[in-house]
């Protein structure tokens, strides 16, 4: 036992000389460095007078509102007045409670890490001011060595010498990086609270406080658990150091963390975005676009995107539901965090579509989590797919569903959909400026970046008819002028042509109105015979659309690809009294300090002649008063356009307009597939429009009708000719 103790006596002096050797070179370091610090000039700090982080790149909508982003980091930088003071004392309670004091470091921290760090045998505390911190964020790597920690020190000196108390936090505060992506206290109040850094709570500021000490481990997403107790942490400092009283600390660690997630990524709109991205960066380059903090003003407005997003989501799950259950779900198995679903990282808000987990499942009910929220189905909710819960849903499966309302607290009541592989895509254009308000490009942007806005060529039925019309009238023709339905025969250079009709009838002798309302294509095919395919080509081209037409009659019923863009955009022509706005997406770009870099103006081409715009429109506001169309005259509102349906309905169309907005909508498979039996332009696309359109029209308010037909549709609405058609 003696031997024991003298053992003991012995490793402990020796110990005792090891750590006062640490001290004492510790000490010397810390001396030798301050020398460093006043005798070598560090050339980085000058670097500090005209600091600026990388900036996102920021899109605004055409009132002005933020609605997407570029960045290679998310960043707002924000001056010293914009944090509120129960943040800053937040950062300093659990970061540098003598920040105001010191003058960059303190030599007992760098004792008491090193005392631990010999402990450990390892590096494993820190000793960093805030000061330092900041020294190490701007200047140094991340890694843990002596070295560095000797660098910052002498940085952090050269920063006091420099700068006041106030700059250094203001440019910490904008430099700290929390956690997905995003750096910065203001930043951070606004994605994670979706609200300015000056309205933070005391428990919120405290969550922000706690996390620039290891972002990852404390995120409230990905570890709420972690996250909390890191955040009371913060408050017992706070307490401690005098900040808040104990009452106010309490109250605060008695409430949950509650977030409100603002990401502002390209969710509203990301085939728009997208574009718009492909554009800035072939001209200002990749690296101007995500870091130096253009501010890009573009066409699309925020109210309309909605819309447009809402309308063709319900119009395909409608389609769905006429179809049955198709589909088999992935399961991943349970799993025991928030992040099994990227896209519960998003706001979730009722109306929208998103994919849940499915938690419990028994034949009268299913629990499903969608993100923090969880929603319970019955059996009624399933009906239309012809199943039992049982039947649709196991424990694990990933389900799609619309999201109906969310409740207090974190209750969801949500729809069980499907992904049945069906496409859409919808595109919305001011007749009169060109300027595109809307763009969805397809079903899920995250699954499929092709555009079916811009990119896909699908054949547009007779949604191509009005362009054969407007030759034929330019020509001479008139809405009055009678043209045969009757079975014929036409001779082509391929051969003999036998057409038909959608419903295998013959009208006979028709106005050029009637055959177009009700989307007859004999009327079409002589009209095409008559005034020579070649010319409806050209008078196609004047419309804008460029590419190559084949001089073959089918033509005439819309036997040819287009984009919905150019299709959409050549209708706008009908309203504008004749007058084609070139499509664009972008008024004004300026640089991050608000130099305008580029603007753009609308540009115009004269299609054609007043006369003929108007008579087309009136002939298009038919289709809508009495013809394949009329289930529109439920918005109300003098609305026109055309329904398009391709052989074996593998493409339905609807391309429309009001007096200021054109909107062309597409629906079908990606490969070249039925959408099945009836599923018509009037059927499957028309819906979408009218929902889009309800909004648009809503929003402008204003009643006015078209130029000169004003008498005529009021005369039509009188006679209520409102049968429903199936084209």
């Amino acid at each position: 036992m003696h031997k024991l103790l003298q053992l003991h006596k012995r490793n402990r002096v020796r110990w005792d000389a090891l750590v006062a050797l640490l001290i004492g070179s510790a000490t010397i370091g810390a001396l030798v460095g301050l020398a460093c610090v006043y005798l070598v000039k560090l050339p980085q700090i000058q670097d500090l007078d005209n600091y600026r982080p990388i900036s996102k790149t920021v899109l605004y909508d055409d009132e002005g509102r933020a609605f997407a982003a570029f960045a290679l980091q998310r960043r707002m930088l924000a001056r010293y007045e914009d944090y509120p003071t129960i943040l800053y004392d937040a950062v300093l309670s659990i970061e540098d409670k003598n920040f105001e004091k010191h003058s960059g470091f303190e030599i007992w921290r760098i004792f008491v890490a090193a005392y631990y760090d010999f402990r450990a045998g390892g590096n494993v505390q820190g000793a960093s001011t805030l000061t330092m911190q900041l020294a190490r964020n701007l200047f140094l790597s991340h890694e843990r060595t002596y070295g560095r920690k000797l660098r910052e020190l002498m940085l952090a000196v050269q920063i006091e010498r420099r700068l006041t108390k106030r700059q250094i936090f203001t440019l910490y505060a904008n430099q700290i990086y929390l956690g997905h992506g995003v750096y910065g206290f203001a930043t951070g109040a606004d994605y994670y609270f979706g609200k300015p850094a000056k309205e933070l709570t005391i428990e919120e500021a405290a969550l922000l406080a706690a996390l620039p000490k290891a972002p990852n481990n404390y995120s409230p997403l990905r570890h709420p658990e972690r996250a909390l107790r890191r955040r009371n942490l913060v408050l017992d400092s706070m307490v401690a150091s005098g900040k808040i009283t104990a009452a106010e600390g309490l109250a605060a660690k008695n409430r949950p963390i509650i977030l409100h997630i603002h990401d502002d990524s390209t969710s509203l709109a990301p085939y728009f975005v997208e574009e718009v991205r492909q554009y800035l960066e072939g001209k200002y380059g990749t690296e101007q676009v995500h870091e130096a903090g253009l501010r890009v003003y573009t066409t699309l407005n925020i109210g309309l995107q909605k819309a447009a997003n809402e309308a063709v989501l319900d119009g395909l799950a409608a389609y769905e539901h006429r179809h049955g259950w198709t589909v088999q779900l992935k399961n991943v198995g349970m799993t025991n965090h928030q992040s099994s679903v990227p896209e519960w990282s998003s706001p979730i808000e009722p109306g929208g579509y998103i994919h849940a987990e499915v938690i419990s499942v028994c034949l009268s009910s299913a629990q499903l989590r969608v993100g923090r929220y969880t929603a319970f189905i019955g059996r009624n909710d399933v009906l239309w797919t012809n199943r039992t819960l049982p039947q649709l849903l196991s424990v694990g499966d990933i389900a799609y569903v619309k999201v109906i309302s969310l409740g207090p607290g974190v209750k969801a009541r949500v729809r069980l959909e499907q992904e049945s592989g069906v496409e859409g895509a919808l595109l919305a254009i001011d007749n009169t400026t060109g300027e595109v308000k809307a763009m969805v490009g397809g079903r899920d942007f995250d699954e499929s970046k092709f555009n079916r806005a811009t990119q896909a060529r699908r054949q547009v039925g007779s949604s191509f008819k009005p362009y054969v019309y407007t030759a034929a009238i330019d020509q001479g023709a008139s809405p009055e002028d009678i043209v045969l339905d009757t079975p014929t025969t036409f001779l082509t250079d391929s051969g003999p042509y036998r057409p038909h009709n959608f419903d295998d009838k013959f009208e006979g002798a028709i106005t050029l109105r009637h055959a177009l309302a009700e989307s007859r294509n004999i009327p079409a095919l002589r009209l095409a015979e008559r005034f020579g395919i070649k010319t409806v080509i050209g008078y196609t081209h004047r419309f804008g659309i460029g590419r190559r037409i084949p001089a073959y009659l089918p033509i005439a019923l819309g036997a040819i690809e287009l984009t919905l863009l150019e299709h959409t955009s050549a209708f706008t022509t009908f309203s504008n009294d004749g007058i084609r706005a070139m499509p664009h997406y972008l008024v004004k770009v300026t640089d991050y300090d608000g130099r305008i870099l580029e603007e753009a103006y609308p540009s115009a081409e004269d299609v054609i002649s007043q006369k003929t715009a108007r008579i087309m429109t009136s002939m298009l506001r038919d289709v809508v008063l009495h013809g394949t169309a009329t289930a529109a005259n439920r918005l109300r509102y003098p609305v026109a356009g055309k329904t398009g349906t391709t052989n074996n309905f593998t493409d339905a169309w609807f391309v429309g307009f009001s007096p200021s907005i054109t909107c062309g909508v597409w629906v079908g498979f990606d490969e070249k597939k039925t959408l099945g039996d009836k599923e018509t332009g009037s059927r499957a696309a028309l819906p979408i429009w009218m929902g889009f359109m309800a909004t648009a029209l809503a929003k402008e308010g204003i009643h006015r009708d078209f130029p000169s037909i004003r008498a005529e549709t009021n005369q039509a609405l009188a006679r209520g000719a409102n049968e429903p058609s199936s084209r």
